[in-house]
């Protein structure tokens, strides 16, 4: 009994040495680091409609950035010089004036300077309707970025349940439910609702800070018509 008991006492000692020896080697072993580009590239095809997405939804953000701020730039001297030259009576001088200024208000009240002798209701409907064009022209593809925001994410969670669908699949090929792949390919697999999701919501701010500035540009666009009608109406005051 004594000598049963000496032999299971050796073979636990040996178990025990034999573990630490494992750890000990995988301690050693050089960890693997997880790396961004690794993981983009893991994520399979769903990354490149993703990406294409993500730059389109830039270009057009900058294109229109910069094009709204040109014509959300201040125009007050614009109006001094068409008010001066309407009060003096040279009227070519301001219709000039707004064709050289080249800008959304200039065109708006160039159209209402070449109405004058009408009804100032014709001409406020001209000023109107020359508004509208000049606001859809700044709207011009901002619509694409709502799209990129609402599309995006959708993309993301295709790539992962693509891959989860993948896994599942595998699973049932090798009757091999270790933790280990499991966890393996989820990981990767979901880089791609995270790259959606954060192209979705890029896209998503940038879209409301355009029509915000559009909404500014609205505003005084129609602040300048009510003063330059306020203008044609003085002599008749």
């Amino acid at each position: 009994m004594t000598l049963l008991f000496i032999q299971a006492n050796d073979t636990a000692h040996k178990l025990i040495d034999t573990a630490k020896q494992a750890g000990q080697q995988l301690a050693a072993l050089p960890q693997e680091d997880l790396r961004f580009g690794d993981l983009l590239i893991k994520g399979g095809w769903v990354m490149v409609p993703i990406g294409i997405l993500a730059v389109l939804g830039l270009v057009i953000f900058f294109e229109r950035y910069f094009t709204i701020r040109k014509a959300s730039t201040n125009e007050s001297n614009l109006m001094m010089q068409v008010r001066s030259s309407i009060v003096s009576g040279n009227l070519e001088s301001a219709i000039a004036i707004c064709r050289n200024s080249n800008t959304p208000l200039g065109r708006m009240l160039q159209k209402g300077l070449l109405r004058i002798g009408r009804p100032i209701k014709d001409i406020e409907g001209a000023i109107e309707n020359i508004g509208k064009l000049e606001v859809s022209k700044l709207e011009k593809n901002i619509g694409i970025l709502g799209i990129v925001a609402g599309i995006a994410p959708m993309f993301g969670f295709l790539g992962t349940i693509a891959g989860v669908i993948k896994i599942f699949y595998d699973i049932s090929k090798t009757d091999n439910i270790s933790m280990g792949v499991i966890s393996g390919g989820l990981y990767v697999k979901m880089v791609t609702s995270a790259a959606g999701l954060f192209v979705g919501i890029v896209a998503y701010v940038c879209y409301h800070i355009l029509n915000m500035m559009v909404d500014k540009v609205i505003l005084k666009l129609e602040t300048d018509a009510i003063e330059f009608i306020d203008l044609l109406e003085e002599p008749s005051k």
